[in-house]
């Protein structure tokens, strides 16, 4: 834990030089990219499983530049405790969330006078933008108290959390409405309902609902790291000048609906959940390249984790029979108290910072970060 408040210092005060046997002299604050996976398990990446059989180049080599946590944990085993951790340093019992997740139609979880990462990182001169699944509510407007008018504006979103921007859906990709919202905005009105039912595809069901018409399931992975990638780009100059990013970004995969598009369809050779994995993976080697391209490599801290362990929508049966183990050696999976539910791939890298090539068995949280 002590090693996460350590990177966290470093960032948000730009020392000048810190004494530590594990990271080197900081300059200037650096840009920070947080990336959350949705149901990745502890052993779906190479960096945490020397068994994986899912081929992740990408992140093993994001492990080998940096620093890898082997004992670290979600503060809850489903989507929104965690990132309501995540966010706040708090624990969801401590909000009106006792327990489960929110929906897609959900009113806001973090009131706007609590403290979050986000405040903490744009008091400290960051610029702050959040992207992906926000799944910690928002207020749509109701008129009727019940049916969205999507030509209003959403109220009590990310900004109201510490973000300067956001470009969001609000629940899991398997929760209606699936419409974009760009700071308080819907991108594009729903046009059509849209659903699959699991009986019809089991890896890429999601719930019936409202579509807008620049809402493509398949596409949204993709989607995602070019908007990220575009942010990177239109931040990088004032980066250079001393004005750094923080980016939050949260991927909707591999969670359900569980949809790779080609190449990586059938990539893997042992089931869709697997060539999901590997899509995710590649994106991350756009992201990385991309920060890469901009000049901002060598100052700019990359975390990548996950929400919590894998969940049996990937088929452990048919991914055991192939020799893969989503959870490792570790009993349970997302939804459970044991290990699986809540171990999850935490890496760490920034360039000439973090010594390179390093796992770390000390214990971890993401209510630390």
């Amino acid at each position: 834990m002590k090693q996460i408040h350590l990177l966290l210092s470093i960032a948000l005060t730009g020392l000048a030089s810190l004494s530590s046997s594990r990271i080197t002299a900081a300059p200037a604050q650096p840009n920070v990219i947080i990336v959350m996976a949705d149901d990745l398990g502890i052993g779906d990446v190479s960096p945490t499983n020397p068994e994986c059989k899912i081929k992740t180049p990408n992140l093993q080599s994001m492990a080998d530049g940096g620093l890898v946590f082997s004992d670290a944990h979600t503060p809850s085993s489903v989507c929104t405790p965690t990132r309501y951790g995540l966010l706040t340093g708090r624990y969801n019992w401590r909000s009106r969330l006792a327990r489960g997740v929110l929906s897609g139609t959900s009113d806001h979880l973090i009131p706007a006078d609590r403290p979050t990462l986000g405040h903490l990182m744009r008091k400290a001169g960051y610029h702050t933008s959040m992207i992906g699944k926000w799944h910690l509510g928002w207020d749509w407007n109701k008129p009727d108290g019940k049916n969205i008018d999507f030509t209003q504006p959403v109220k009590n979103g990310p900004d109201i959390n510490g973000f300067d921007q956001y470009y969001a859906h609000c629940g899991s990709l398997d929760m209606p409405p699936y419409v974009w919202v760009d700071t308080g905005r819907v991108t594009a009105q729903p046009d059509r309902t849209e659903g699959v039912a699991k009986a019809e595809d089991r890896y890429g069901w999601y719930r019936k609902g409202p579509i807008g018409s620049d809402f493509h399931i398949e596409k949204v992975l993709p989607h995602l790291f070019d908007k990220t990638i575009s942010r990177i780009n239109e931040r990088a100059s004032d980066a250079k000048s001393g004005k750094p990013f923080f980016i939050y970004l949260a991927l909707p995969a591999p969670h359900t609906p569980i949809v790779p598009v080609a190449p990586f369809k059938d990539a893997s050779g042992l089931n869709p959940y697997a060539d999901f994995v590997m899509q995710a993976d590649h994106h991350m080697g756009e992201l990385m390249a991309a920060v890469k391209k901009a000049g901002l490599d060598d100052n700019t801290l990359i975390v990548f984790t996950s929400d919590n362990g894998c969940s049996p929508e990937a088929n452990f049966e048919l991914l055991k029979k192939n020799g893969h183990h989503p959870s490792a050696v570790y009993r349970g999976h997302k939804a459970d108290i044991y290990e699986g539910g809540h171990r999850v791939p935490f890496i760490v890298r920034w360039p000439g910072k973090i010594k390179a090539g390093r796992t770390t068995t000390a214990l971890a949280c993401l209510t630390d970060v």
